[in-house]
């Protein structure tokens, strides 16, 4: 992999095409109702933290099963995120260069 790459996106959204196609969910994948996905994806991973206090929350690692359940909420957050971009066309490497070199500008380093 190039290490430049933050994510090897082509091949993630190669694997997000063939795993849409081969059960045709392609007709499925609007824009509308992967944002609405997501959404839901978003809810469940927030679900995770609901009604923990901030050392809770930072002790998640500690147990493995909720541990592996986080991860799983983050993988669904980011598959579904990956997934709009690609319909919608929007192309994740330059959007995420393009995006730290904005964030980098609008908060300077002190």
């Amino acid at each position: 992999m190039n290490r430049d790459k933050l994510l090897d996106a082509a091949r993630l959204l190669q694997a997000l095409q063939n795993f849409a196609d081969a059960r045709d969910w392609q007709r499925f994948h609007t824009p509308k109702n992967l944002v609405l996905a997501l959404t839901g994806e978003v809810g469940e991973l927030a679900e995770i933290f609901q009604w923990k206090t901030d050392a809770e929350a930072a002790a998640i690692a500690d147990d493995p099963a909720e541990f592996e359940h986080l991860g799983e909420e983050i993988a669904d957050v980011l598959l579904y995120l990956v997934r709009l971009a690609q319909v919608t066309g929007v192309d994740l490497e330059h959007a995420l260069a393009d995006k730290l070199r904005k964030n980098a500008e609008k908060y300077p380093a002190p």
